[in-house]
């Protein structure tokens, strides 16, 4: 669900403590943004969320006490029921990078590199906070499919049931990280069709984003 308060809440988590000043100032600096809790490693992160309530989470991969990867998963636990659950945002150095597939896996909305211009970072929290990813559906199956192949499950394809067969070939095509365009001229089909026949994906099987399709397909083995 997209938010659309005037002043987002954020909650940044990074170790570094010169590179989390600065983030902070530059956080500070913007009227629709608002730092509401900084914390050192992941286990701080999850203590403050839960006290906060941030409509966005800036979270660094590797931390001590407990990860980046850990704490996002706690963190889309504890809110699993909320009507508007913060969307976690990964800092990081590594494009392509195992951790970073995984917290896409664990349920982030998109990643964003700690050498990023800042204009970038604050459009990107931006972006997450209307519920939107901050990463291109190809380049989620590519990181999935480079670093999650052996962890990929047996097909279970009960879990798309209730799709229709147009909505099953909607539903694999994209899963591969097809554009619209790319899904329309592969099924011979229109764009305006591939948006409809996605919205009853989306809801049926209640993903909020194509990247979570792609995660979403990527844990049950119907992609490959």
């Amino acid at each position: 669900m997209a938010r659309q308060q005037e002043v987002i809440d954020i909650v940044l988590a990074d170790d570094q403590k010169l590179f989390r000043a600065g983030i902070e100032m530059l956080i500070e600096s913007q009227d629709d943004l608002r730092l509401v809790g900084s914390a050192s490693d992941g286990r701080e992160a999850v203590d403050i969320t839960r006290e906060t309530h941030p409509h966005v989470v800036l979270m660094d991969i590797r931390m001590p006490e407990m990860d980046g990867i850990t704490a996002t998963e706690q963190i889309l636990a504890d809110s699993a029921t909320d009507a508007a659950p913060p969307r976690v945002l990964i800092l990081t150095t590594l494009r392509r990078d195992e951790a970073v597939a995984r917290a896409i896996r664990a349920g982030a909305s998109g990643f964003v590199m700690k050498d990023a211009e800042p204009e970038f970072l604050l459009a990107a929290i931006r972006t997450v906070n209307l519920g939107h990813a901050v990463i291109a559906p190809s380049e989620t199956f590519d990181l999935i499919r480079e670093f999650g192949g052996r962890n990929v499950r047996r097909p279970n394809e009960s879990v798309i049931d209730e799709l229709t067969p147009r909505e099953k070939d909607i539903f694999a095509l994209v899963a591969k990280g097809l554009t619209n365009a790319e899904v329309a001229t592969s099924a011979y089909v229109s764009e305006t069709t591939v948006k409809t026949h996605l919205s009853g994906v989306m809801t049926k099987l209640g993903l909020k984003s194509r990247v979570q399709l792609v995660t979403f397909a990527w844990e049950n083995g119907l992609v490959g």
